[in-house]
């Protein structure tokens, strides 16, 4: 059995067997409890750790553990009607009242309920997560020296030296600030380059966090949209010139959702469009290290070939290793870095000096090239394997691109077809997928699904899934 049901289930055991002792009675000890049910001396002192902090057990060093004091509850029931007042009032008289809506990104968030297959999540399987390396880089960076240290605020110099490397010659560590994870990253940038009310333009369709993290700031997100090849170069330039905006938005490999490529000759060209307009382009380069075995060779990132600073890079580690690694990195150049590092720093000081010390581990082991190498061939087969699902089984459901890279397709529902209603049923069939309106900073041509292929166990999930969609696309029907 897993190591975490095992700790569940024998917290729930222990928990429901508090009753037979009296307030301050000793339980069992550690190896009572290891022989009794079987599990290991781990098992028992983390199920005792989740109970100590619910306030159910004390532990006393040297003796043992006992049932703790019951707390005592007040019984108030407070109103707190007026903070409906109070947060309808907040910024009412903004340009742009700011909008929290993270509908989209607990879509992603969201962990599907025991039985249901997750094709909606943006994360790696734990099956492809590299968690014995991580675990190791981990042993060996508690062991570095200074390792509860504070770290410098704009990151260790390897780390920042490591990403400079990984975005190309011309960018130096200098360059890099480490940020807690892409979406950390994201949301200094829009903050430093725009202000409240300004318009910000947005591929359309678009990353959903990037649409709520604009909201939240009280920026106005423009859609750009994208064909085939990502965004359109002359939509763009007549969006610049419409709107005004200081600041372009983009993910010019493998798109999310689109899974659209960039070719360097039109990255070059919107780099240059942004340029003419005094303007910046946020490149947000998620998918970098999802490359799929038929890729071939990845264009540079666009911040790879940038004198003039135009480009804000963002990347990060986590989407190639763990939702809980969550090391990411910003590269700038000129004043712009500087307003960057003065924002991370007032809103998080800077990230924990253990994390940047196993990320410096990781990526400096020979593990870390044989995880890329599997993680590659591993998502190049599950979306072999849901494409051919697709095109077999669910014809009606229109797939225009099959990217060579990321972690998800995107597909066009049926013209009239209702997208809460797909979505819906192929949950009640046992399957989440995401919808597609989250990913639209304005009205959608159409309805549309992602399916993501990263967060499922294998192949065998991947078409039981089909079927269940299947299965659930038949009953809208019936």
């Amino acid at each position: 059995m897993h190591e975490r049901s095992s700790v569940a289930e024998l917290a729930e055991s222990l928990r429901g067997e508090l009753d037979r002792y009296s307030v301050g009675g000793k339980l069992p000890s550690s190896r009572a409890l290891v022989e009794r049910y079987r599990v290991s001396p781990v098992t028992v002192s983390r199920a005792l750790a989740q109970l100590v902090a619910e306030g159910l057990v004390v532990t006393r060093p040297g003796a043992g553990a006992y049932r703790a004091e019951p707390r005592a509850l007040t019984g108030r029931t407070g109103d707190t009607s007026w903070q409906e007042v109070a947060l309808s009032a907040d910024g009412a008289t903004d340009p742009a009242p700011r909008a929290v809506d993270a509908a989209g990104v607990l879509t992603a968030l969201a962990i599907p309920a025991a039985g249901v297959i997750d094709l909606s999540g943006g994360y790696l399987d734990a099956g492809l997560q590299p968690e014995r390396a991580m675990a190791a880089a981990l042993g060996r960076a508690g062991r570095r020296p200074g390792v509860w240290s504070r770290p410098p605020v704009e990151g260790l110099p390897e780390l920042r030296a490591w990403f400079a490397r990984e975005i190309g010659p011309a960018v130096t560590a200098a360059d890099v600030l480490i940020t807690s994870g892409g979406q950390a990253a994201l949301t200094t940038a829009l903050r430093a380059l725009a202000a409240p009310g300004a318009p910000v333009l947005v591929e359309s369709p678009t990353y959903p966090g990037t649409l709520a993290v604009a909201r939240a700031a009280g920026l106005r997100p423009v859609p750009v949209p994208v064909d085939a090849e990502g965004v359109r170069p002359d939509l763009l330039a007549r969006a610049f010139r419409a709107t005004g905006a200081r600041v372009f938005f983009c993910q010019p490999l493998f798109q999310n959702p689109t899974g659209a490529l960039l070719p360097p000759e039109r990255g070059r060209e919107v780099v240059r469009i942004a340029h003419s307009f005094g303007a910046f382009v946020i490149e947000d380069d998620f998918a970098r290290r999802l490359g799929h075995v038929d890729a071939g060779p990845l264009p540079a990132p666009l911040a790879a070939d940038d004198p003039d600073g135009v480009v804000v890079h963002v990347s990060s580690l986590t989407k190639a290793t763990s939702p809980s690694l969550r090391v990411g990195a910003l590269a700038a150049r000129g004043p712009v870095r500087e307003r960057l590092r003065a924002i991370q720093a007032v809103d998080s000081f800077f990230v924990p000096r253990p994390l940047q010390e196993t990320a410096i581990e990781l990526v400096g082991s020979p593990a870390w090239g044989r995880h890329l190498r599997t993680v590659s061939a591993e998502l190049t087969a599950r979306r072999e394997s849901l494409a051919a699902g697709i095109l077999h089984h669910l014809p009606e459901l229109a797939l225009p691109h099959i990217p060579s890279g990321g972690y998800h397709l995107w597909l066009r529902l049926p013209d009239g077809t209702a997208e809460s209603a797909v979505v819906a049923a192929a949950l009640q069939a046992g399957v989440a997928v995401s919808p597609g309106r989250p990913y639209f900073g304005a009205e959608p041509p159409a309805g549309h699904l992602r399916l993501s292929f990263a967060g499922v166990t294998g192949r065998a999930e991947i078409t039981e899934a089909v079927r269940r969609l299947r299965t659930a696309l038949d009953a809208m029907r019936s």
